[in-house]
């Protein structure tokens, strides 16, 4: 459904979506085109002729978009009630942003380089939203608190999914997705942040994330290091 019948029908049309979209949470219960996902590419730069000049987008229901927003607001006041998300998370965290990151991180790199110690540092994730494992993301749901019900909304959205490629008119057939999350739905970005908040756990290293773009840095101990030590 196009958004501007939404937008032009809304007297006419809210009253039965709600209704659906009540059913679909009392039932725990996903329809079938909310887990279809269309896949065209839009051009990034350069050469038009060169397919690695551009990117895959999906484009998802409508109405499962604004079922995402609601059950993206059930899970962000758990997440901020509980305080449940590292301090070392900017991404899509009330006060922070991609700048904050970068600041925090700089920040923390220069004292070790003043100091003249050897620094390393990591970048990113690789293909972060293609490749979540669907059941230990469901197991990070669990293990953060989130109300069952939620959780298994959740799982049933992210169960059952498939998608196909579609190119200047032509339509592949329909594929099941066993993995990963769509990069343009409404709460994706979300799943990622709770899915790697345990990092912060795990490592002895300096960590500053936006979402998959997270980076690590550390120091680094040199031959003299070690012969100072000894």
């Amino acid at each position: 459904m196009h958004p501007r019948v939404l937008r032009e029908l809304a007297d006419v049309i809210a009253k039965p979506h709600s209704i659906i979209f009540e059913r679909s949470w009392r039932t725990e219960e996903v329809p079938e085109d909310w887990r279809k996902v269309n896949v065209t590419l839009v051009f990034k730069k350069s050469k038009k002729e060169d397919p690695g000049n551009y990117r895959p987008v999906s484009f998802t229901s409508i109405p499962g978009k604004v079922m995402e927003q609601l059950i993206q607001e059930v899970i962000s006041k758990h997440v901020e009630e509980k305080k449940i998300i590292s301090s070392g998370q900017h991404g899509f965290t009330r006060g922070k942003s991609c700048l904050t990151s970068l600041i925090a991180f700089y920040d923390g790199m220069t004292v070790w380089v003043d100091q003249q110690r050897a620094v390393y540092v990591y970048l990113n994730f690789s293909k972060a939203s293609d490749t979540v494992s669907h059941n230990i993301l469901i197991g990070k749901f669990r293990k953060c608190g989130l109300d069952e019900w939620t959780v298994r909304w959740v799982e049933k959205w992210l169960n059952g999914r498939a998608q196909r490629v579609m190119i200047c008119g032509a339509e592949s057939s329909w594929r099941p997705v066993a993995s990963g999350v769509p990069q343009e739905s409404v709460f994706g970005q979300v799943l990622l942040n709770i899915l790697i908040n345990d990092l912060d756990e795990v490592t002895e290293c300096s960590l500053s994330k936006f979402t998959d773009d997270t980076k690590l840095g550390g120091v680094a101990n040199t031959p003299e290091d070690c012969t100072a030590i000894q």
